[in-house]
């Protein structure tokens, strides 16, 4: 039994198409994680000061998220590997730049702030592109799977990518780091550009459309994403999830979880350290268990219980008084939120129109980018006047709430619901019952 588990899990790679996209992506993951440590090592070691940093970084987040909503119209519009490609070129030519820069001389807002631009640009037409790309490679029980070595890549990226950006800047300085991240993209759009078309995307969705998905046919007009958000009970439901569930979550992880470890932790930079290391581990063995548990029947219920124990894990963190058991607390919500977002991911890519993926993978990136400074605003206050506790209740008590009144919904226990094949059940309309 373990070993077939093993092989489910592991599944999707046997695809030509899918190992390279896989194998493109953590390499551009790990690039980006050196860029995250070369930048303000180059910026604040050659005396540009923690001012140009928050420019250079504001001159990547603005326009990143401005453009989300115009690259999941490019992804639906044209293929989204090609959207991918594209910017993948481009900021592997940026990169190349900024390399030659941190090599001559020192960080100069009127160099930085344009590559940071083009940067942040690109990322945003390509993270629509990247979440549903793998439904266009990928079908039946292999999505879910998929989805979950997609994300176990990512964090293995994240926990390894750090480590060597830093030995490259110490070793070599930031400009080595800067080249890799380059040469990262040029591995990501190599990859893409072998990928094949998805010769008829709607076969994914008869083999792996839940009950209750809309209806789609190849001559079917493409839903506006307006009119969705009018009709489609589910999708109002996931968008207040999504923004409920970032609005304390962000913070705490960025405001609330530091300020901990600083203050009534007295935890120390390496404390911290472990902290985050523990929930990066737990993110990965999360992501890892939910491609080998298979199809569920009720993907999504089972996703809420998860995120609903993460929401408990939150709570009883900032009161556990040791930073080893704060650690345990941050793996256990790492491998919740792990689990949780592959079953709900998968759920969504089977209930969404193929013609429509992107722009509504555009929908909840922008969504969760777009409360992020709200997040932080929120949670900076919070600790500045009561301490970081009441943040990790704050955030735990907005998750479970939009998970508990999702679950009083139909629509959203139905949503992704896989029904036996003996026992056919009629398709819920989504537009649902008033909440």
């Amino acid at each position: 039994m373990p070993r077939l588990t093993a092989l489910r899990a592991l599944a999707p790679l046997r695809l030509r198409g899918f190992r390279l996209l896989t194998i493109g992506q953590v390499t551009s993951n790990v690039g980006d994680a050196c860029y995250a440590v070369a930048l303000p090592w180059y910026v604040l070691a050659a005396h540009g000061g923690v001012l140009l940093l928050g420019t250079v970084l504001a001159a990547y987040g603005v326009p990143r998220t401005a453009l989300i909503a115009v690259g999941g119209y490019a992804s639906d519009r044209w293929r989204p590997q090609t959207v991918m490609m594209a910017t993948d070129a481009v900021r592997a030519l940026a990169l190349a730049a900024l390399a030659v820069t941190a090599a001559t001389g020192p960080a100069r807002a009127v160099v930085l702030v344009p590559i940071a631009v083009v940067i942040g640009a690109g990322e945003g037409l390509f993270l629509p592109g990247s979440f549903s790309i793998i439904p266009s490679l990928l079908s039946g029980d292999d999505l879910q799977a998929g989805n979950a070595l997609a994300s176990s890549g990512t964090q293995l990226a994240t926990l390894a990518g750090p480590a060597i950006g830093g030995t490259l800047v110490i070793v070599a300085g930031p400009s080595l780091a800067f080249g890799l991240d380059a040469l990262s993209f040029v591995v990501s759009a190599a990859t893409l550009a072998t990928l094949a078309g998805p010769a008829d995307r709607g076969v994914r969705r008869a083999s792996s459309a839940a009950p209750g998905a809309p209806a789609e046919t190849e001559a079917a007009p493409v839903p506006t994403l307006r009119a969705m958000l009018r009709s489609e009970r589910v999708l109002q439901i996931v968008v207040l999830v999504n923004i409920a569930a970032n609005l304390g979550m962000g913070g705490m992880s960025e405001v609330a979880l530091p300020a901990l470890a600083h203050g009534p932790l007295h935890a120390g930079a390496s404390g911290y350290g472990a902290v985050l290391a523990a929930f990066g581990g737990g993110a990965l063995l999360g992501t890892i268990a939910a491609g080998q548990v298979g199809r569920l029947r009720r993907p999504v219920i089972v996703g809420s219980l998860a995120f609903l124990a993460e929401a408990a894990c939150i709570a009883v963190a900032p009161y556990l008084g040791a930073t080893f058991a704060v650690a345990a607390a941050m793996a256990g919500t790492g491998v919740l939120n792990g689990f949780g977002n592959v079953l709900t991911i998968t759920a969504f890519q089977r209930w969404a129109p193929s013609q429509a993926l992107g722009r509504l993978a555009g929908l909840l990136t922008l969504t969760s980018f777009g409360v992020f400074p709200i997040s932080v605003a929120l949670a900076a206050v919070v600790v500045r006047h009561w301490g970081p506790s009441p943040f990790f209740l704050l955030a735990a008590v907005t998750t479970a709430v939009a998970i508990l009144a999702g679950l009083s919904q139909r629509a959203w226990r139905e949503f992704g619901a896989n029904h036996p094949a003996t026992t056919p059940e009629p398709a819920h309309h989504l537009e649902g019952q008033p909440a």
